[in-house]
């Protein structure tokens, strides 16, 4: 019999059974324990901290002291990523290395005035039951008008066991109308539909009447792939591994069937009587919930369909109606999915006369410049460092997190709130915006992001000078909040990124900051993060012309959109194939914007109010 070794996990309460010798972060994985590991379990975040007595695991290896303290090794600290169970353990995951309650946008703008949802619920009216079986040609369906359905033998079974007063739901989202449920009539109302939006990090979810459009509840929770990697090419890297795939597919539809359990409780109704469902997700996203491998989206040149992806909700995982069609927003190219779509439906960009500009900085930050003439796109790897990732002290937007930050720019003592208002434990996005911007205005950084020595709260640190923002007896965890110069280093290369983006946009098509008429937001960055620190950082151009407009959760909203509406699907498909896409890794131009952003905050003629104050 093979020996097994049980690791009782704290304060969770977990007990997980494995073989002597597996990792530590495998175990928490295996527990469904959400623990942070940005890097996948690579070694290379040092955010995987667990506390464990040296008699049970492995040795302490050299990466792990890169980023564990002597006292914090003494006090029992280690990488889950890089220590091994050798017999039975007892382990605690501290604070600052759960994931809980995250704050995730789940608001939505715009409506569908008129709703002409792919599922339509219709009385069945035949003579009989031998008609269904015999002559299903003469099953007439009141009030439904188009090419006769397709209906299977078990459905038309299913009406017959119903008899008088049964109903059809027809969809039309496979290419051909087909009935895909038959029950009583009162139990199809109301007819249920579902908009999600499946982030790298979170899920959201709206339940909804699809004859009225009316939200019958919302709920949001965490996309549990995020333990296996927090960026897209660490979950591209993961499918390389034997069943890696699969185990994604899994985590992906496990997680949307919590938020799926949480809206069939709120409103009190039964999930299996969801009978569409409509995604907005980035393209690998897209590709993971499909159980597509999304190896081949590592290469520049991937070809990606810009068709949306069908599949049934059996054939996935979801738990809804097992015949529900599930239809994802259709992607752009490798880092311009979904989302970025819904985003552009849900902002209206496409039909405006005038030009406009869409910004969606999350885990992955996408912009798209246009009109109804014309849409052009880019994806830049700047999100990450504003969701708090790469950042020491860095997290995500949930109870504990510092989300805003005044630095008085005479004395150079911080002040902030935290999300729940308790103790702060890290600093989430909006949080590390404004401190940077803060420190630029109180001469702590230079305009290269260098940390200055001799500076109030400025002291040596293992990366360089560092700035303490939250001093050890004040914070959650008993440790300093500081941002070090590290962490400076990384916000520079992800406010020039995001930058510089927009300035390939700006530059291909011949435009000026004074032409963009509208700025639209999307996301939790435009909804929780503060805007003139967004432009005092240099993340952002100003934009004189142009009212800024934040559209809440514009991937929920998109599909939100296109559940209630097949026209609004139109909209999405002619989007998807109409946007340009320039790809920044192999375009010269970024180079050039790139390098004129990487100074706080950037190129004159993008900064005009910053340059007229320094005159």
């Amino acid at each position: 019999m093979d020996p097994i070794t049980r690791i009782l996990i704290l304060p969770f309460s977990r007990v997980q059974e494995v073989e002597p010798g597996t990792r530590l972060l495998d175990a928490i994985r295996a527990a469904g324990v959400p623990i942070e590991s940005i890097c996948g379990g690579k070694g290379q975040c040092g955010k995987c901290r667990i506390i464990a007595p040296a008699a049970g695991v492995s040795g302490l290896l050299p990466g792990e002291r890169k980023f564990l303290s002597e006292g914090e090794i003494a006090a029992g600290y280690r990488l889950a990523c890089l220590s091994r169970a050798e017999r039975d353990v007892e382990i605690t995951v501290p604070v600052e290395s759960r994931i809980d309650s995250p704050q995730i946008l789940i608001t939505v703008e715009g409506s569908v005035d008129r709703p002409d949802p792919a599922v339509t619920c219709h009385p069945i009216d035949t003579a009989s039951c031998d008609d269904l079986f015999t002559n299903v040609r003469s099953v007439r369906f009141t009030g439904y008008s188009g090419p006769r359905p397709r209906v299977s033998g078990e459905i038309a079974r299913a009406a017959c066991r119903v008899g008088e007063g049964a109903a059809a739901a027809i969809s039309r989202t496979g290419g051909y109308p087909e009935v895909i449920a038959a029950a009583p009539a009162a139990t199809l109302t109301p007819l249920l539909g579902l908009a999600l939006d499946l982030g790298t990090t979170t899920v959201a979810g709206l339940l909804v009447d699809l004859t009225t459009g009316r939200i019958l509840a919302r709920a949001s929770g965490l996309n549990t792939q995020i333990t296996y990697g927090e960026e897209l090419i660490t979950r591209i890297a993961f499918c390389q591994r034997e069943g890696g795939t699969a185990l994604l597919q899994r985590a992906a539809a496990e997680s949307a069937n919590r938020v799926i359990a949480s809206l069939a409780a709120a409103a009190d109704l039964p999930a299996a009587m969801i009978l569409d469902v409509a995604i907005g997700g980035n393209t690998v996203m897209n590709h993971l919930l499909a159980g597509i491998d999304p190896s081949g989206l590592e290469m520049v040149d991937a070809a990606v369909p810009r068709e949306p992806i069908l599949a049934r909700a059996a054939g996935i995982g979801l738990a809804v109606h097992p015949d529900a069609w599930c239809y994802s927003l259709p992607n752009v190219s490798r880092f311009v999915g979904g989302d970025a779509v819904g985003d552009v439906l849900a902002s209206g960009m496409h039909r405006a006369r005038e030009i406009e500009l869409l910004i969606d900085l999350g885990t992955n930050g996408e912009m798209v410049i246009g009109n109804s003439e014309f849409l052009a796109s880019v994806s830049c790897a700047s999100g990450p460092a504003f969701e708090g990732a790469g950042v020491r002290a860095g997290m995500r937007a949930m109870r504990g997190a510092i989300d805003h930050v005044a630095i008085d720019p005479a004395t150079g003592a911080a002040t902030w709130t935290v999300i729940g208002g308790t103790a702060p434990r890290g600093i989430c996005g909006s949080g590390i915006i404004d401190a940077a911007a803060g420190m630029f205005a109180a001469g702590i950084i230079d305009p290269s992001g260098r940390v200055q020595d001799g500076m109030p709260f400025v002291r040596p640190g293992p990366d360089g000078p560092e700035y303490v923002l939250v001093p050890m007896d004040t914070s959650a965890t008993g440790r300093e909040i500081a941002l070090t110069q590290a962490d400076m280093t990384y916000l520079m290369d992800s406010k020039a990124a995001a930058c510089g983006a927009v300035g390939v946009l700006l530059k291909k098509y011949h435009l000026t900051i004074q032409d963009i008429r509208r700025v639209h937001l999307a996301g939790a960055f435009g909804a929780f993060t503060d805007l003139s620190s967004v432009t005092r950082f240099g993340i952002l151009p100003e934009f004189p012309a142009a009212p800024v407009h934040p559209i809440g959760n514009g991937s929920l909203g998109g599909a939100y959109a296109a559940l209630l509406s097949l026209e609004r699907r139109e909209e999405a498909a002619r989007i998807a194939r109409g946007m340009v896409y320039h790809d920044l890794l192999v375009d010269l131009d970024f180079i050039e914007e790139y390098q004129a952003a990487i100074f706080i905050p950037g190129r004159r003629e993008f900064f005009p109010s910053f340059f007229k104050r320094m005159e």
